[in-house]
């Protein structure tokens, strides 16, 4: 055939066409099973990663899985500490928060609170939730709190900070009270009304009832009260020697459904939780 016959050129443009057409088609061929053996590849990673997951769950344990509440860590590490900033409340101080006494209690707090007409019903009857809980829990009576609350912040303003930095229901000292231990277990907000209630009231329970030689025993009113006040010496405040009167005067003429009709020393030295320190309670100021 002559080099130069265009019907032989046809021909060889059509074999090349052809192969080139088979050359296509094959390489699709190829395209078209790459996403399935992808999807195959993927599968199969995943299900390695699951085993892998599998595995790690079932054989390793978290640091931190076996560790209990930052208390339980604390009573752990340092009891003395523990014991003292965060007690474990018995199953009778629980008992007690379930009684139809507890109740009672809230109601007297809440009927002084609203005598005063500082604070809405609702307010007043958190802040009578949290006081009298912390008294059953601290042992110490929900008169002696009422009248510190007065004496401290009158208004009951949650922010209301002194000029020497004290904050809250209770003008809590934040340089002095808010230590690592004690925030982990009591909270680091003290303008939070329940916060600050817990706080105030661990500080009266560790003045009215200081441990001397590892027991615990009744400190006098007055001297309490002065050392919650920061006037041990009486250098720092003006007259500050006056605020056990002052507490004692609100308590006496204030917390009326609190104290029920009982003294003033009765209702506030004495311990009111049965069991609490192993001491019968005293009648309740109830109505």
């Amino acid at each position: 055939m002559s080099p130069n016959d265009p019907a032989g050129e046809r021909r060889h443009e059509g074999g090349r066409r052809e192969h080139e057409g088979g050359t296509s088609d094959r390489r699709g061929a190829r395209k078209a099973s790459s996403p399935l053996r992808y999807v195959l590849q993927s599968l199969a990673v995943v299900v390695v990663l699951v085993l892998v997951i599998i595995y790690t769950v079932r054989n390793t344990r978290p640091i931190y899985a076996t560790r209990g509440t930052v208390g339980e860590e604390l009573r752990k590490r340092a009891p003395e500490i523990a014991a003292t900033i965060a007690p474990k409340e018995s199953s009778e101080v629980t008992r007690l928060l379930a009684t139809p006494r507890y109740q009672q209690e809230k109601r007297n707090f809440y009927e002084d609170l609203m005598r005063l007409k500082q604070v809405d019903s609702a307010r007043a009857d958190s802040i009578a939730a949290f006081a009298v809980r912390e008294a059953y829990v601290r042992g110490i009576s929900p008169a002696i709190i009422f009248g510190v609350m007065l004496t401290e912040n009158a208004k009951f303003v949650s922010n209301a900070t002194s000029n020497v930095g004290a904050v809250g229901l209770m003008q809590v000292y934040p340089k002095i009270w808010l230590t690592k231990e004690m925030t982990s277990l009591l909270g680091r907000d003290l303008s939070s009304d329940s916060t600050n209630v817990k706080y105030g009231v661990f500080i009266l329970s560790q003045y009215f009832r200081p441990l001397l030689r590892g027991r615990s025993t009744q400190t006098d009113w007055q001297t309490a009260l002065l050392h919650y006040n920061g006037c041990v010496r009486g250098t720092n405040t003006p007259r500050c020697h006056t605020y056990p009167t002052k507490v004692r005067t609100f308590v006496t003429n204030q917390a009326t459904s609190i104290c029920g009709g009982r003294g003033f020393y009765d209702c506030i030295a004495k311990p009111f939780i049965a069991g609490l320190f192993g001491e019968a309670p005293p009648d309740a100021g109830t109505k």
